[in-house]
């Protein structure tokens, strides 16, 4: 099985790759082993983080006039991106790497998170795709959108949304994994 999981800096998406990790990659095992678990052999994991695409900026300068941005700073604007980007899959990946999944592969992709996440799980062929919860209530996701929502009705595979947890630890008290 194919697991896409959406990752970025939040508390969020900390959770449901630790969930994702925990879950279907490490099953519980029998009662009484002492072996060190072994991740599911038969399940392959992608960390998938979406960038913004930047667009030109413009400045007004006065009544009806503006100035685009400079190229440089557009090009350092676009190389900050792609360092954040490296920064969140590598901390991903070391997660992963830590809980014995060596095999994660990660991919970044332009474009608003919600459409470029469901992109990169139909390319991908992905069997699930795995997004954290923000939490939002009902009136700040109509107004704000949610990514969850969207890749839940649009996504061309299953989608799992986990929920955050209900204070910073876990629910059996350990602390969930971060990056």
């Amino acid at each position: 099985m194919k697991v896409l999981v959406a990752v970025d800096d939040s508390p969020g998406s900390h959770h449901a790759l630790a969930w994702v990790l925990d879950h279907l990659f490490f099953p519980a095992s029998a009662a009484g082993d002492e072996q060190q678990p072994q991740p599911r052999p038969d399940h392959e994991l992608v960390l998938v983080h979406a960038v913004e695409p930047l667009h030109h900026v413009m400045f007004p300068v006065g009544p009806g006039s503006a100035v685009y941005g400079a190229t440089s700073m557009m090009e350092a604007v676009r190389a900050a991106q792609a360092e954040t980007a490296r920064n969140v899959v590598g901390r991903a990946r070391l997660v992963c790497e830590r809980q014995g999944v060596t095999t994660a592969k990660t991919v970044v992709v332009v474009g608003e998170a919600r459409e470029a996440l469901c992109r990169a799980a139909d390319d991908a062929g992905a069997d699930l795709l795995v997004v954290g919860s923000r939490g939002l209530g009902a009136i700040k996701r109509a107004f704000l959108g949610s990514v969850s929502d969207y890749c839940a009705h649009r996504a061309s595979c299953p989608i799992m949304v986990v929920k955050p947890p209900p204070d910073e630890e876990g629910h059996d008290g350990q602390r969930t994994s971060s990056y």
